[in-house]
Formats: C-alpha cells, sequence, structure tokens
C-alpha cells in the first residue's frame, strides 16, 4: 500500500531538492569556460598572453602544439574536431585552412577597430594578430653590410660559399620566394633559388637561430631570419654573445620594402565553444595582448599604437630609412603570398634547394 508523505517530510524534500538543484547550477556556473586552441606555435611564447586572457575572462584556455600536421589533422577529425581556434605563423596556412573550409567567418567590431584592413581577411575568416620581417643576418667581421641591400644581392657570386640557409621548403622561405615571384616573375624567382643554393656553405638545416650561431662560429657569413629571432636571442643570456656578433638587414628598402608575413588566428567551423572563441580572438587583438607581442616576444604589433619593444626599436638604427624600427614593408606581396604557395613551391624543387 502506497504511504502517503506528511506535509512535513514533503515540504522538507522540497526544500532538499530546490536547494540541491541551486547549489548545482550555481557550481556549473561558478565552472570556467574552456577554449580549445591548436598551434602552430610553441606554447612557452604564447602562455604569457593566454595566462592573461584567463585571469581576465575566467576562460580556460586548453593548447595543442605540433609543427607540422595541423591541417590534416583538423580535416580528419572533421566535425567532430573539438578545436575552436587555430593559430599559425604563416598567411599561407591560414588560407588553406579557409579553403579547405575548416573555418567559419565571424565579425567583430573590436577586431575591425583593433586590426588595420591590410592584416584581415576580406572573406572574413581568419585575423592577423603580429608581423615580422624576413631580414638578413650577416657576420659583423667578415661582411660590408653595403654590399647586401636587397634579396638580389644574395645571388652574387662573392657570397659563395658563405650563405647558411634552413629548409628551402619551410613556410618561411616558400613565402619570401612568393614574394619574388609576385615582384619579379617565375624566372627571376628560380634564377634566385638557383644561384642561393649554389652560394650556400653548408646543406640546408637548422632553424633561424641555428644560422646565426654558425655566422658566429665562422661556419658562413650570411644568413636570412625573422626580425623576433633575433630579439629573443638578444635577451638570452646563453645566446646574446654569439647574437651580437651578427648585424641585420632589412633588405629593398628603395625598393619594394622587406618581405613580411603575420601570425594570425581563425574560428574553426566545428567550434562548439563560439562565444569564448570570440572573446579570446578578441583579447588576442587588444592593447594588453598586442603590448605583450611586442615586449615579451619582439614581434611587430598590428594594433597601431602599440610601441614596439626596446630592442626592436634599435633594429636597423644605422641603415637610410629606418626610424626608431620602422621600416618600408611589402604589404602588396602579402595578399598575393598564399595564391603563389604552390608555384614556389614547385620553383624550390626544381632550383634543388633543400
Amino acid at each position: 500500500m502506497l504511504k502517503l508523505l506528511s506535509p512535513v517530510n514533503f515540504f522538507r524534500i522540497t526544500f532538499l531538492t530546490l536547494t540541491l538543484y541551486s547549489l548545482t547550477a550555481q557550481a556549473a556556473k561558478s565552472q570556467k569556460e574552456e577554449v580549445n586552441l591548436y598551434s602552430y606555435r610553441q606554447e612557452f611564447l604564447l602562455r604569457p598572453l593566454l595566462k592573461a586572457f584567463e585571469s581576465a575572462n575566467n576562460v580556460k584556455v586548453n593548447v595543442v602544439t605540433m609543427k607540422k600536421g595541423l591541417l590534416q589533422r583538423l580535416k580528419a577529425e572533421g566535425k567532430h574536431s573539438p578545436a575552436d581556434i587555430v593559430l599559425t605563423a604563416d598567411i599561407g596556412n591560414l588560407e588553406l585552412l579557409s579553403k579547405e573550409g575548416l573555418l567559419q567567418k565571424f565579425t567583430s567590431k573590436k577586431v575591425e577597430e583593433n586590426i588595420p584592413k591590410a592584416f584581415r581577411d576580406p572573406k572574413g575568416f581568419w585575423i592577423g594578430l603580429s608581423a615580422r620581417a624576413r631580414i638578413i643576418y650577416y657576420s659583423k667581421k667578415r661582411v660590408n653590410p653595403k654590399e647586401l641591400l636587397s634579396y638580389e644581392d644574395l645571388m652574387s657570386n662573392k657570397f659563395k660559399g658563405k650563405i647558411c640557409s634552413r629548409s628551402g621548403l619551410h613556410p618561411y622561405n616558400i613565402s619570401l620566394l612568393s614574394s619574388l615571384i609576385y615582384h619579379r616573375g617565375e624566372a627571376f624567382a628560380l634564377s634566385w633559388a638557383k644561384k642561393v643554393r649554389e652560394n650556400l656553405a653548408r646543406k640546408p638545416q637548422g632553424n633561424d637561430r641555428s644560422q646565426v650561431k654558425a655566422i658566429s662560429e665562422g661556419l658562413c657569413d650570411i644568413s636570412l631570419g625573422n626580425t623576433y629571432y633575433m630579439g629573443k636571442m638578444l635577451e638570452n643570456p646563453e645566446q646574446r654573445e654569439w647574437a651580437s656578433r651578427t648585424g641585420i638587414i632589412f633588405p629593398n628598402q628603395k625598393t619594394t620594402g622587406s618581405h613580411i608575413n603575420i601570425t594570425g588566428v581563425g574560428i574553426t567551423k566545428s567550434s562548439r565553444n563560439i562565444k569564448a572563441a570570440k572573446k579570446l580572438v578578441e583579447f588576442l587583438t587588444g592593447g594588453l595582448a598586442q603590448h605583450l607581442y611586442a615586449q615579451v616576444n619582439h614581434e611587430y604589433p598590428l594594433k597601431e599604437e602599440v610601441p614596439f619593444s626596446g630592442i626592436v626599436k634599435s633594429f636597423g638604427a644605422d641603415q637610410s630609412g629606418i626610424n626608431n624600427g620602422q621600416f618600408k614593408r611589402d604589404l602588396k606581396a602579402l595578399v598575393k603570398l598564399s595564391d603563389l604557395r604552390t608555384k614556389s613551391i614547385k620553383l624550390l624543387n626544381k632550383a634543388g634547394f633543400e
């Protein structure tokens, strides 16, 4: 026989049920939102930015770092991918992700206010966060910088056996050759790749930092590298000595301007945390994050009023046309780098630059 609850017990159970529901709802509300970031860039470079974002927004950022295979992983995971945001250090990679249908469009007045139009995808799939220039590193003892004012000067026979390089098929070098295709055509770009390969002191290897170390050790006299690497080396006690023996040149200041590329982000089509993802993208384009990009990583912030780091301000101070870290940038080729990527890879393979 069913026994009815007394009015007192009924109200007790009802009260406890409502209290438990309320506590559960409050706990769920107090839990941090989460956003998952797939990144080509190493987490230690991003962590100062992400830590500031987490503290300000009560959102936890989970980072998956990968040097290769980001595109392939997202394609394999498809609509089930846990990634909300992808961050990559090359405009070509951003465009590839977009063309493969892996990113979604999103608009934000904050982003539009923070990042100039030249560094935002006109179709709305990705946003640039920071920039760097592909400059020339040279031995202060063995090279006259007046003889090395352009990328084209690297073709000179006087530099035979004196150039070091990382892999010719690294995205940084692919983008540089793409810019040469844009300005000078495929025939010239192929000739450039062949001549630079002939001028190599050793087989392409290592990263940009190891090229500077090789210059310091006398293994070669010249290399190509990104600006922020020099900044990171000069502040590192273990690397400062050999980095200080190396000078830097911003090429093509009297013609096209130095080749630049960007780090940028996009929100994935599979994102399940779009609100938090949008918050993070807006934060990364804002003043605090842009300041940290500049001061911690020695990159060029894209938010115009954010100052460069002291080290970056000192770059090229003795060169004509460069003032307080400012230099002529090749913005014309930037928007075409992705379209020329396939041609660039084909020419690098043809030249045997690997």
